[in-house]
C-alpha cells in the first residue's frame, strides 16, 4: 500500500529529515515505486510537486529534499498503485478549491465500490479510489455548508463523520489539509510524534541520517510529524487507534474524535 507524510507546525519549519526517510522507501527500501508528491501551504497559497516515477530515483524528490521549503502545514504521499494507472494524474496529494481555500489530500488503503461515489460538481481528473473519495468529502462539504462553520469542530466532526462511510468500503488512511488544519485519520497504520522543547537528537530508520533539533528550533518551536509508520528509530512515536480522527493546528492537537461523531 502506499504511504502517507504530513506536518503540522507553529512556525515555518521544513520537513527535509522526514522527507528523505520517504523517499527511500519510495521505491529503494520499500515498495512504493509508482510515483510521489508533496504539498507546501505558504499563507493562503500551496504549491505541489509530484511525479510518477520512483520517489528514490526522482530529479524533482532531490530538488525538494535539497531546497528547504518552510511551511507549517504539509501533506505528502507515496504511491504503491492498486487503483488507476501509473500516471500523474493519479499521483497524490489531490488539491480541490472550497469556500476560497485549497483542501489537500492524501489517502492510503484501497476502498471498493467507490464509483459509485456521489462527487457532485466535483469530478475527478485521474482514475483512482482516492481521488474519488476526495472528491465525495469535498461534494459533501459543499452539499451541507452554504459557508465554512464558525466553530471549526463542527466542521471537521461531519468530515470524520463522513471518513467513517468511506472507511465502510474499505481501508481509508487519510490526511486533510486546508492549509491552517491538518486532519489525520485511520483505519489501519498511521502514527505521530509532537517535537518541543527541550529538543533532543533523532535517527532516521531507512537512512544513516540523525539530526539535533536544538540546533535548528528556538524553545517556542512545536513541530508534529504524521507518518504511516514511525520514521525514527529513538523516539516514541503513538499510533492511531481504528476510526480515530486527530485534528492538529500549529503542531498541537485540537481535538481527538475517537468514536463514531454524530451528524
Amino acid at each position: 500500500m502506499c504511504e502517507l507524510l504530513g506536518m503540522s507546525a507553529n512556525v515555518p519549519t521544513d520537513i527535509c529529515f522526514s522527507f528523505t526517510s520517504l523517499i527511500k522507501r519510495g521505491g529503494d527500501k520499500g515498495p512504493h515505486k509508482d510515483g510521489w508528491g508533496i504539498t507546501f501551504y505558504e499563507g493562503k497559497g500551496c504549491r505541489t510537486f509530484k511525479d510518477p516515477e520512483p520517489c528514490s530515483y526522482s530529479a524533482i524528490a532531490k530538488m525538494v529534499q535539497e531546497y528547504p521549503i518552510k511551511s507549517k502545514a504539509v501533506v505528502a504521499h507515496i504511491r504503491q498503485a492498486n487503483r488507476g494507472a501509473v500516471a500523474l494524474e493519479n499521483t497524490h496529494p489531490f488539491t480541490r478549491q472550497l469556500w476560497g481555500k485549497n483542501w489537500t489530500f492524501a489517502h492510503n488503503g484501497q476502498l471498493t465500490d467507490y464509483q459509485d461515489l456521489n462527487t457532485g460538481f466535483f469530478q475527478p481528473i485521474g482514475e483512482t479510489d482516492s481521488e474519488y473519495a476526495f472528491c465525495y468529502l469535498i461534494n459533501q462539504l459543499h452539499q451541507k455548508f452554504h459557508q465554512q462553520p464558525c466553530d471549526v469542530l463542527v466542521l471537521f466532526r461531519f468530515i470524520k463523520l463522513c471518513a467513517d462511510k468511506l472507511s465502510e468500503q474499505g481501508i481509508f488512511n487519510m490526511l486533510l489539509s486546508d492549509g491552517q488544519f491538518v486532519l489525520a485519520y485511520c483505519t489501519t497504520n498511521l502514527h505521530w510524534i509532537t517535537r518541543r522543547a527541550p529538543f533532543g537528537k533523532a535517527k532516521l530508520l531507512d537512512e544513516d541520517v540523525e539530526i539535533d533539533f536544538q540546533k535548528h528550533t528556538t524553545p517556542n518551536d512545536v513541530v508534529t510529524i504524521i507518518s504511516t509508520l514511525p520514521l525514527t528509530s529513538n523516539e516514541t512515536w503513538h499510533k492511531l487507534d481504528r476510526s480515530e480522527a486527530i485534528l492538529f493546528k500549529n503542531g498541537e492537537i485540537i481535538q481527538s474524535f475517537s468514536s463514531l461523531c454524530e451528524p
